[in-house]
């Protein structure tokens, strides 16, 4: 749900502080916990270090980002993969079929060299 056009957007004012008179590139990761915080104009070309429940994961914000949430650029899930058994088995097949693929090659650019 948005949130309304009278209350306009939500920007955290201790974030809006701490940016205040500063440049982006002087400025360096500048830490936030919070993480609705909408992007402002005023934040592109700043790093913040957005927390995603765990550790502080840096967010270069660029023009395409304004609008968004800060939330949106920092993760709180990690994906590990799917598959199981089956998937181990189709990996090591790949894998040989590469370390095969690099000595053929480098055979056939051996005999190309005598």
């Amino acid at each position: 749900m948005t949130r309304s056009l009278k209350k306009g957007p939500y920007v955290d004012p201790r974030l809006l502080k701490k940016i205040e008179g500063k440049k982006p590139l002087e400025a360096g990761v500048i830490k936030t916990w919070s993480r609705p915080c909408q992007i402002s104009p005023e934040m592109v070309g700043f790093t913040f270090g957005v927390h995603n429940g765990k550790s502080h994961i840096e967010v270069l914000v660029t023009e395409d980002m304004v609008g968004h949430r800060l939330g949106e650029f920092s993760p709180t899930k990690k994906f590990v993969r799917h598959g199981g058994k089956m998937q181990k088995e189709l990996e090591q097949k790949k894998k040989q079929a590469e370390i095969s693929a690099a000595q053929s090659a480098k055979a056939t650019a051996g005999d190309k060299k005598k």
